[in-house]
């Protein structure tokens, strides 16, 4: 049942990053209710593990503080990268896609729905699923690939990177504290100031969509 379950989330995420990537729908029509249903499934698939190994409260707060570093490590990172043309164009495409919405529905749409959906199917269910049958240390390396893999359906080198250095993280953490609660707060921490402080590059194109 966790098997199929799974595979068929990963496809279901490939086929959405498909269709988004090659203009066939908007992001935010699509991907919520595709990573959304992701999480509802893989709650009801797995029983879902806030902290098996740490304190929920350490969990939290040091989820809290990788979402810090990993943010200000990202504005540093693309500080750099912008200079090379294609990642630049993604992170303005990306980020003018942001801007097509309000502030606060992106916000909702990302850190209520998206992003705790991927963190309890991808570290709440393929993790920990994997854990059953292999190593920590294998699980957490398979799973990590996968969830790369599937991103790069996006066709978008900000999305693709944000998913090799963060999707590392986050399954590092889910890893340590043996639950999804540190990945998750992580994770939304990031993408919220992602989307409200963005870096230099994306500052124009989220406010120019704004203003559309």
């Amino acid at each position: 049942m966790q098997i199929a379950v799974m595979v068929a989330g990963a496809i279901a995420e490939i086929v959405g990053w498909w269709l988004v990537a090659t203009g066939r729908i908007d992001i935010w029509k699509l991907m919520p209710a595709v990573l959304g249903a992701m999480g509802v499934v893989a709650v009801f698939a797995r029983p879902q593990i806030a902290a098996a190994d740490t304190t929920a409260t350490f969990a939290f707060m040091v989820g809290l503080g990788a979402g810090l570093a990993l943010y200000l490590a990202t504005r540093v990172f693309v500080w750099m990268a912008v200079h090379w043309t294609p990642f630049r164009r993604d992170v303005l495409e990306k980020y003018g896609q942001a801007g097509s919405v309000s502030l606060a529905t992106t916000l909702a749409l990302s850190v209520a729905i998206m992003v705790p959906a991927e963190e309890l199917f991808w570290r709440g269910l393929w993790q920990a699923r994997l854990e059953d049958s292999m190593a920590p240390a294998i699980a957490a390396l398979l799973a990590w690939a996968a969830y790369v893999g599937v991103n790069l359906a996006s066709r978008s080198l900000p999305i693709v990177a944000g998913a090799v250095v963060g999707g590392a993280v986050w399954t590092g953490l889910a890893w340590w504290t043996g639950g999804v609660l540190a990945s998750v707060a992580s994770h939304i921490l990031w993408t919220g100031l992602m989307l409200a402080l963005p870096p230099g590059a994306g500052r124009p194109a989220l406010e120019e969509g704004t203003a559309r």
